[in-house]
């Protein structure tokens, strides 16, 4: 019996107040794992950029990731003094940090290590290495040492930051897979631990839009179920968002403080609001877990660093409710079972729009015990004390391209946009056998052979100060993109100029060949753009690792005719 990490890398502050987002104990599922590719960044081919007032040079980048090998998250490769490092994705906490030769734990010692003893000229201690760092995630999982600065970047990219603060941990049981040596947290400054206890010190990301480094104030993910996607900073992908028309665009949720202290709201997750559920085209409204005290709006949390898709009891109840022959099979899990014939689609409504994912997106594996129910997503969680009702994970967001526009001081709130990637989500009996057999989707579990009844839970009390009012998309003074950015939202979901969102596009990196001798005849040849082999960590360290890169072929190819002719004598 396997288990998911199926919870968010949400951070806890300093407060220790836990943002606990799901155990997934009991009947966990593990699906067949497969070789991810590895992570390479490929360079800028093309950019619509704004005007700088002055001779600052506005950045972006486009960066491919990988899905690690146990399918639970998505990794890129950063540079750290100079060396290259693989960090898993986050945007449920707001913290970078990297394994360092001084940790010594089981989940360090397979992993490239930072190492301390390497003497970066770009290092920079803080209080004699003695200003804390600790991470503390939703899975009980921890992560500290102390605070550091360097300088860091995205690769080969030109977004580079100098003496950019981040922890360096010397003990740690976050499970880490795949040469991953720590994790990048892409959430608000309000989530971070470093942010708290240094001052003028934030996120990667953070940094970036405080110094106004940036084309525009955002990221974006573009997730597929093949181990690949890509991540861009300061622009769109262009080659995969054609209509910037239909992109969706949604306000994140303000919350309160923790405590009494402070009576001022500001921003803390990648939440919004969540409207509407629907299985099969049949609609119903989600029940907020805090309705009785005034919250009267459903959160979903966007997170990267989760696989999954995880709701609350009363509404994950109601969608399987309604599917044919589904039932709860682990109700401390929150896992339900259905038939793996099951082809109605389900789809989530934020703000005005519909986005449907069909049962390849939802459907986990099938069960090795009885091969004709399959697990599926959502999964079920306990009431949350933040108010977080939902959970949208990657299997979720490989149905979209997704952009978090991160909010500009005094001007405009953050968003998060949501982009179709699939226009048909009707599924037939035979694509989805096909889809099971090509996954190797079984997964090893018993199931009860007795109905499970949905069990009750004593909702917590609310942790933040129901005293601070909030609101969806507010505007801040602070915690956001500097100031000096234009607005291209302001307070509306909408774009009155499409065409002033920044655009990038991947170079080529397959060359088709066209070769006509001197009779006239054609011949023709494909060119794979090769990558140079990347290093992680410390090249003359036993714990670094060499990764050669190959000949990739990602998803978005530019195909290049280059007519060549022979000459003859």
């Amino acid at each position: 019996m396997g288990s998911f990490r199926a919870v968010s890398l949400c951070a806890v502050v300093l407060l220790q107040v836990a943002v606990a987002h799901a155990s997934t104990g009991g009947l966990g599922a593990h699906i067949l794992p497969r070789a991810p590719s590895d992570s390479i960044n490929i360079p800028i081919h093309t950019i619509q950029s704004r005007s700088p007032a002055d001779n600052t040079t506005f950045g972006a980048s486009l960066s491919s990731l990988s899905l690690t090998s146990d399918k639970q998250s998505y990794f890129t490769i950063i540079t750290v003094g100079g060396l290259n490092f693989r960090v898993d994705l986050d945007t449920g906490s707001a913290d970078l940090w990297l394994a360092s030769s001084a940790c010594q734990t089981n989940t360090c010692k397979n992993v490239p290590l930072y190492p301390l003893n390497h003497q970066s000229s770009s290092f920079a201690e803080l209080n004699g290495n003695k200003t804390a760092f600790k991470a503390q995630y939703a899975d009980t999982t921890f992560a500290s040492g102390f605070v550091a600065r360097e300088t860091i970047g995205l690769s080969t990219s030109n977004l580079t930051l100098a003496n950019q603060a981040f922890g360096v941990v010397t003990d740690s049981n976050v499970s880490l897979t795949d040469q991953a040596s720590g994790i990048m947290g892409l959430g608000f400054p309000r989530l971070s631990s470093i942010s708290s206890a240094v001052a003028n010190a934030s996120s990667f990301f953070a940094t970036l839009t405080a110094q106004g480094l940036l084309e525009y104030p955002l990221f974006a993910f573009s997730l597929t179920r093949n181990s690949s996607g890509t991540l861009t900073l300061g622009a769109i992908d262009s080659s995969i968002v054609t209509n910037t028309s239909n992109i969706g665009w949604n306000k994140v949720a303000q919350f309160p403080p923790f405590g009494p202290g402070n009576n001022v709201s500001s921003y803390l997750q990648w939440a919004i609001p969540i409207s509407g559920i629907a299985v099969n085209g049949t609609q119903f409204t989600p029940t907020s877990t805090y309705a009785s005290i005034g919250l009267t709006r459903s959160l979903a949390l966007f997170d990267i660093g989760s696989p999954g898709i995880y709701g609350p009891y009363q509404d994950v109840s109601r969608i399987f409710a309604m599917i044919d022959g589904a039932r709860l099979v682990d109700a401390v899990g929150g896992q339900w079972a259905l038939p793996c014939d099951t082809t109605v689609p389900m789809s989530f409504t934020f703000g005005q729009r519909n986005y449907s994912i069909s049962p390849t997106d939802y459907i986990i594996g099938s069960a090795s015990g009885n091969p004709n129910l399959c697990l599926s997503w959502p999964l079920a969680l306990p009431p949350n004390s933040d108010g977080i009702d939902w959970q949208i994970g990657s299997a979720f967001l490989r149905t979209v391209y997704s952009v978090f526009s991160y909010g500009i001081n005094g001007k405009e709130p953050p968003l998060i946009g949501l982009y179709p990637l699939q226009n048909n989500t009707n599924t037939t009996e035979t694509q989805l056998a096909s889809f099971l057999s090509a996954n190797s989707a079984t997964v090893t579990t018993t199931l009860p052979n007795f109905i499970l009844s949905t069990p009750t839970f004593t909702t917590p009390p609310y942790t933040l100060n129901t005293s601070v009012s909030v609101s969806v998309g507010g505007i801040v003074s602070s915690g956001l993109a500097n100031s000096t950015y234009s607005a291209l939202f302001a307070q509306k979901t909408t774009l009155t100029n499409t065409s002033a969102l920044p655009t990038i596009s991947p170079s080529p990196t397959v060359v088709t060949i066209v070769v006509t001798d001197s009779a006239g005849d054609v011949s023709t040849t494909v060119s794979f753009a090769s990558k140079a082999a990347v290093t992680l960590g410390l090249p003359s360290s036993s714990k670094s690792s060499s990764f050669p890169l190959g000949m990739v072929l990602i998803p978005f190819i530019t195909f290049v005719r280059i007519m060549l002719f022979a000459w003859t004598c």
